[in-house]
């Protein structure tokens, strides 16, 4: 059998908080949704804007950490694959396609990037490149030539 490959890159606002809860067995489990905007041209020629929602399923200490730092309204990178699952319900048949995530980045600060508070190396925060267009002056900077020596690491002040 040829090997396949699943894997998914999606970024995106949390449509809600994460629900964090707990398996019988201790396991932690979130789930949240993610609300992904796209444009494209109609028949018309004319440019549309769509909104997809997908689920997203975290376990472990992943789970922990989405559901201390993600809510409502943030942006997010999951990276991780897709998965099916089948259950039934009140006799009826379901199924569900959702993203089951290895790994999720935190890209705006807690408050919105509000500026009171400090965000953390977990979550970078992200300026959209409009406010980095006008708010942005250009300054000049000089770099000193410092030879071939080689560079003591200690040096260095970060």
């Amino acid at each position: 059998m040829a090997r396949s490959l699943n894997q998914v890159t999606l970024m995106g606002n949390l449509t809600r908080d994460p629900d964090l809860r707990e398996t019988p067995s201790g396991q932690k489990v979130t789930s949240f949704s993610l609300a992904l905007n796209r444009s494209y041209k109609d028949s018309n020629g004319e440019w549309q804007e769509a909104t997809d929602f997908v689920d997203i399923v975290c376990w472990g200490p992943l789970a922990e950490r989405v559901d201390q730092y993600l809510s409502k309204g943030r942006r997010c990178l999951v990276q991780g694959r897709l998965q099916s699952r089948n259950w039934e319900q009140d006799g009826q048949k379901r199924s569900k396609v959702e993203v089951l995530a290895a790994d999720v980045t935190f890209l705006d600060s807690r408050n919105n990037n509000d500026e009171s508070t400090p965000t953390t190396d977990l979550e970078p925060t992200v300026v959209p490149i409009e406010e980095t267009k006008k708010t942005t002056k250009k300054t000049k900077m000089t770099v000193d030539d410092i030879g071939d020596e080689p560079i003591d690491l200690d040096d260095i002040p970060f």
